[in-house]
């Protein structure tokens, strides 16, 4: 009975948070401004220029790179003025975005212009669009900017035949991103999920348990994501593309993780009980603790993430929170109603209880019991000195090169893994067009200092040209300066701010999109001198209270600090030298320490659990042994399991979530292989009963057995 009643309730959660799976995009922004604090002087001037311009407008650029294009549209015609309004119109007429008229989704009182490219080799046609408009959800619960991009696209195409057609401008990179997004809730959970069952079937070596697992995964994976989408949908909480993606990786790997701890100790348990139910009941009280205080640091470590100032770190705090805290139910409810159905779901490798005299004592005899595991706990508690120096030997070798990570931001075109079709048209304007300062540095300042403004613009190394606006809006006019080099703009908005906010404190603010990124940057540098420290007490109080010892707390966490400096020194060189990316988001130094140091903690977690009971029993040293010897296969499947779940996100084409996936993925299998394998048990046995300290455990001697 108590099968039916928690299997009908997991099955009812499913029916109805599997639906909002899909629908999650419908809540999601990947809108930069949206996504920084009100406070942010870029924030404010965003705010400040609805006054002077429509910051309403979305405009999409239709670039048709062939030459017959050009005698085609204007005959040899100039295109400024009534030739290029013309052509765009009539280019544009009967072009329509969801059976709408494209010009339905126009900004109020624009037309769409054409103009040539500087050696007639093509044209390009602004489409003057309203991101209001474009946003406005169907009847499907989808926005328009995706197939407003398409149809020009086609418009384009239809032109002139076997031209080379692009749509850039900010439209066409919103639509390029919100396309690299789409895969989440498809191909990203069909390949976390696919890998996840290829893991369990090589772990269980059963046809019926692993699909009992993933169906355990997928109903928390529902109600977490039901949860986040009422959050989301009310206006509690902002989330972005990376925050659904991180939702479901973390789902999938947490419940994954945590079936794996409890199958194996109910397979143990199994060898030694008759009983499904009893073996179940011993494996369930003896995991609880371990997976509790696992699933316990993980979410508290992310909320301490609502200490941060960019929404999107803050919000992924309480994302990350209820994924794991689902992940945490499911596998302690309805996994166990599952396994009930009694032991042969792990047919054809079914455990049964082994015969009294096939029992056997002894150090040795516990080594092979383990196979490979055991033999390795044997080597370590041999040398266990020279396992730990060499271990952190190594891994300070990494971590030597964790400040070179180049973690300033990137531009706009330069935040996607594969050739899209904005970038590339972007790059044919940036070659073929003079478009000026497309993206200039907007100084908003008073009337009677705007020229006094503008001249120190023009000071500031990097300024290429400075224009003082004529609209007066409440006594202040917007001057624009653009930059020479985009790659130094940053700095130059530094700069500027540096010299014009003198002139009127509280009364001048620098905006513009690289005043947004630095912004970024600045507020991203914030959060990581605020959220790190937040993290580690966390870390080390739970640590503390479910080891009941201070050294182990301390060692565990100082062990897990030197795997995330490694961790960050190996992608540096991967990251700079080996593909050569342009360079990282802020945010990445961040969340990749809160997974790390969360997620990395739960190996360790689980062993020095286990080995606090044989401690107990055999001694600091011989229960350290055993204890890795016992949990290391399963703690290495699940270790596997985790970076495989999260090397998943680099099927999304974004140099974000590729990175984070790297960083994930190779520090979860380093704390996995490394730290929990060498390192810690190293350290415990070296340091022996004092590890233990200030519990019973390091004041009672017990007889080695």
């Amino acid at each position: 009975m108590i099968i039916l009643i928690i299997a009908g309730i997991w099955l009812g959660i499913s029916a109805v948070g599997g639906r909002t799976i899909g629908s999650m995009s419908g809540v999601t922004t990947n809108n930069q401004d949206v996504l920084l604090p009100r406070e942010a002087e870029s924030v404010e001037a965003r705010e400040e220029l609805k006054k002077f311009t429509d910051v309403d407008s979305l405009p999409a650029l239709l670039v048709i790179q062939d030459a017959d294009a050009v005698k085609k549209a204007f005959g040899g015609r100039p295109t400024d003025g009534p030739p290029g309004t013309a052509f765009a119109k009539d280019l544009l007429d009967g072009v329509e975005v969801k059976g709408r008229p494209i010009t339905d989704f126009y900004t109020a009182d624009a037309a769409p212009h054409a103009f040539k490219a500087t050696d007639d080799s093509g044209l390009t046609v602004i489409v003057p669009m309203s991101r209001s408009k474009l946003e406005a959800k169907d009847a499907e619960g989808d926005n328009s900017i995706a197939a407003a991009v398409d149809a020009l696209r086609a418009a384009g195409e239809q032109f002139v035949p076997g031209a080379e057609v692009h749509v850039a401008g900010p439209a066409g990179f919103v639509a390029d991103t919100g396309n690299a997004f789409a895969g989440i809730d498809g191909i990203l959970l069909l390949v976390a999920l696919g890998a996840v069952l290829v893991i369990l079937l090589a772990v269980y070596r059963s046809i019926l348990l692993p699909l009992l697992v993933l169906s355990s995964s997928v109903a928390g994976l529902s109600l977490a994501g039901w949860i986040v989408y009422q959050l989301a949908e009310s206006g509690k909480i902002i989330i972005n593309g990376q925050a659904q993606g991180i939702l479901f990786i973390l789902v999938v790997g947490a419940a994954t993780d945590y079936a794996l701890l409890l199958v194996a100790r109910h397979r143990e348990e199994l060898t030694r009980t008759d009983s499904t139910w009893t073996a179940l009941t011993r494996a369930w009280r003896a995991c609880l603790e371990p997976i509790a205080a696992s699933a316990g640091t993980v979410a508290l470590a992310m909320l301490c993430l609502l200490a941060a100032d960019l929404n999107s770190s803050r919000y992924l705090g309480p994302v990350g929170a209820i994924a794991v805290g689902s992940a945490l139910l499911v596998s302690m409810t309805f996994l166990p109603a599952l396994l009930l159905l009694g032991r042969w779901v792990f047919w054809p490798r079914i455990p049964r209880p082994a015969p009294a005299h096939a029992s056997r004592t002894g150090t040795r005899a516990a080594e092979e019991s383990h196979g490979l595991w055991g033999r390795i706990a044997g080597t370590v508690a041999r040398h266990p000195r020279r396992t730990w120096l060499i271990a952190a030997g190594i891994l300070a070798l990494g971590a030597v090169f964790a400040p070179t990570l180049n973690a300033q931001g990137t531009t706009q075109s330069e935040i996607f893994l594969k050739q899209e079709d904005a970038v590339i048209g972007q790059r044919v304007l940036d070659e073929k067009y003079d478009l000026g300062a497309s993206q200039p540095i907007e100084i908003i300042v008073p009337t009677a200092k705007a020229e006094q403004a503008a001249t120190l613009a023009r000071g500031i190394d990097g300024v290429e040209e400075v224009t003082v606006g004529d609209d007066v809006q409440d006594g202040r006019v917007v001057v624009d300066a653009a930059a020479v080099n985009p790659n130094d703009a940053q700095q130059v908005v530094a700069d500027i701010r540096e010299v014009v906010h003198p002139l009127a404190p509280g009364e001048v603010l620098v905006g513009g999109s690289e005043a947004l990124r630095l912004d970024t940057s600045l507020t991203a540098e914030r959060d990581l001198t605020v959220v790190i420290p937040l993290v580690l007490v966390v870390v080390l109080l739970v640590l503390t209270l479910l080891l009941r010892s201070v050294v182990a707390a301390v060692l565990l966490t100082l062990a897990n600090i030197l795997s995330f400096a490694t961790t960050m020194g190996v992608a540096a060189l991967v990251f700079d030298h080996l593909f050569e990316f342009p360079g990282a988001d802020p945010t990445v130094p961040l969340l990749g320490f809160v997974f790390l140091v969360a997620l990395g903690v739960d190996y360790s977690i689980f062993l020095m659990s286990r080995a606090r009971e044989e401690v107990g029993v055999h001694g600091p040293i011989d229960g350290v042994r055993r204890a890795l010897g016992s949990t290391g296969s399963v703690i290495t499947s699940a270790g596997i399991v985790l970076a495989a779940t999260f090397a998943a996100l680099a099927v999304i084409p974004l140099l974000f979530l590729a990175q984070l996936a790297f960083i994930v993925a190779f520090g979860v299998l380093l704390d996995t292989l490394i730290v929990r394998t060498l390192l810690v048990p190293g350290l415990a046995m070296d340091i022996g009963r004092r590890t233990w300290w200030p519990s019973r455990l390091s004041r009672r001697p017990v007889a080695q057995q």
